[in-house]
């Protein structure tokens, strides 16, 4: 019998489909990484990569000298950890509280609500943020009311942490939850029905069934996460924060973005990047390790 070619073949259609998102990707994501070599140099963007002099590793050796690295560190992993927390409880949360209510047509219409911030750019949802929270706005004019000093919320260093990572989780809880809701339904009504046979309340039923069924999605949407445990979200940050908050709201991204394009020093951003980077793969790749081994999770 003949045997087909690749190129006539479903799997080889499969390869053919995947061609355009593999050359995107080396062109969007491998290509540039040629980039990296300006960490190990004194870069003169007038000489170019080629002929820029090569000093090792003395980029690195200046950046842990710095008092800012240290603190935009600090600033990234305490955000980010704050952010990976409270976006897995919020979600699970909502979704216990939301997988109650019996009416349908109520229940659509909250998860409706709960999903449209996390599409809004947070290019909007910053200047929202920044109106509502401002000196004239409406928190503001509520505390007026009460007799209270209006407060500038977003310039006050420590105050900055709690609003970066309690407006994320707003605008994202609603769109998390749907993992969980998912699960929710992968859960035997038949339980419920011999629970509450056995005379079980419904926060019995939540705790002794739902909660050990949502268990295994708990923690592998949680170990994922770790992978991007540096990731404090550049976009969030960088349209809600300003001079008075660098303290406690400059993360690695906005650092770089500030070093790197508008005080020009190319070789120092690349060095900080390119360590968050490693740092990054590392984290992802032992989160995926963990998640294989704890929770039977593969890619492949």
């Amino acid at each position: 019998m003949q045997k087909k070619n690749i190129f006539q073949s479903r799997k080889g259609a499969y390869c053919i489909m995947v061609i355009p998102a593999l050359v995107w990707m080396v062109l969007i994501n491998i290509v540039p990484m040629f980039g990296i070599i300006m960490a190990f140099q004194d870069f003169n963007p007038g000489k170019g990569i080629f002929r820029s002099k090569f000093i090792g590793l003395e980029n690195f050796e200046y950046m842990f000298q710095l008092k800012d690295v240290s603190q935009i560190f600090t600033n990234t992993i305490v955000i980010a950890v704050g952010k990976l927390l409270l976006n897995v409880l919020v979600p699970v949360i909502f979704a216990l509280l939301l997988n109650e209510i019996k009416n349908v047509a109520f229940k659509r219409c909250i998860q409706t609500v709960v999903y449209l911030p996390h599409f809004i750019s947070w290019v909007i949802m910053g200047g929202i943020l920044l109106d509502v929270f401002g000196l004239y706005g409406p928190v503001n004019m509520v505390l007026s009311a009460l007799g209270m000093e209006p407060i500038a919320f977003f310039r006050i260093s420590k105050l900055f942490r709690t609003l970066a990572i309690g407006t994320d989780v707003w605008k994202e809880f609603g769109f998390n939850a749907v993992v969980y809701l998912a699960a929710l339904t992968g859960i035997s009504p038949s339980l419920y029905e011999a629970a509450a046979i056995d005379g079980a309340g419904r926060w019995s039923r939540m705790w002794h069934i739902t909660l050990p069924g949502l268990k295994p999605v708990i923690v592998l949407m949680t170990i994922l996460a770790l992978g991007n445990i540096l990731n404090a979200g550049f976009d969030q940050i960088y349209n809600i924060y300003n001079q008075a908050v660098y303290s406690t709201g400059d993360i690695i991204d906005t650092w770089v973005y500030r070093v790197g394009l508008n005080d020009l020093q190319f070789s120092l951003a690349t060095a900080v990047g390119l360590l968050k980077s490693v740092i990054g793969f590392l984290m992802i790749s032992l989160s995926y390790l963990i998640a294989y081994k704890k929770a039977n999770y593969r890619i492949f």
